[in-house]
């Protein structure tokens, strides 16, 4: 991640601290005169019941689903690990998933959607179960793609508690794929990161994948 300070803390407050996002009702009204601009070039027609209100529904849809931009404080807590030194202490995996996430291809804008698995080998910390999910869901709410979406989730996990290991699995259907293109069905892309002891121990990378539904 290229988020990072001279000393290896991460610049939180880019990606978890909430800094609003500023669009006034006069660029939201603009930007819906474009979008009717080009739904009506394609083809709709914006004079329905159903279709009045369609050019702003869709600029608010594009802001909610991409909320992620806007971080989230709540992520910045972690608590001391209370593992009292037995020989498991560095071994240990926490493993939260399937995580559905859904995000924006940032080459067509087309969605993608998915499961993720995140799993650490705690430090001197640890952090709540819900904050795994919250982590996901901040870096797939932004116009992304999803080899991103992993390094991101790794790296700062990694920057913010100092773990043993991280270990992330992401799997996705591609609508960009199946919609248009070569329009494969139902094809779904697998990525894995490896962070820290996960990438020195065969072993941990089987297990945490074998918990994550890969392999036996």
């Amino acid at each position: 991640m290229d988020d990072f300070d001279d000393d290896g803390n991460g610049k939180f407050n880019e990606h978890m601290a909430l800094v609003k996002r500023k669009i006034s009702p006069d660029q939201k009204k603009k930007f819906e005169g474009y979008i009717s601009e080009i739904f009506s070039a394609l083809g709709m027609d914006l004079d329905t019941p159903s279709t009045h209100e369609t050019p702003r529904r869709y600029i608010q849809a594009l802001i909610d689903a991409t909320e992620g931009y806007e971080g989230d404080p709540k992520l910045l807590k972690a608590f001391p690990n209370e593992c009292s030194g037995g020989p498991d202490c560095g071994l240990r995996q926490v493993i939260e998933g399937p995580i559905q996430f859904f995000a924006l291809c940032e080459h067509h804008a087309f969605p993608f959607y998915g499961h993720a698995y995140v799993g650490y080998i705690a430090n001197d910390e640890i952090i709540g179960i819900s904050k795994l999910t919250r982590l996901v869901r901040l870096f797939a709410k932004r116009f992304a793609v999803q080899e991103r979406i992993g390094t991101q989730i790794a790296d700062t996990l990694m920057a913010m508690m100092k773990p043993n290991g991280v270990a992330v699995y992401l799997e996705a259907h591609h609508l960009c794929v199946e919609m248009r293109g070569v329009r494969e069905s139902s094809p779904i892309t697998r990525t894995t990161f490896w962070r820290g002891i996960y990438g020195e121990q065969a072993d941990l990378r089987s297990e945490f994948l074998r918990i994550c539904g890969l392999g036996r």
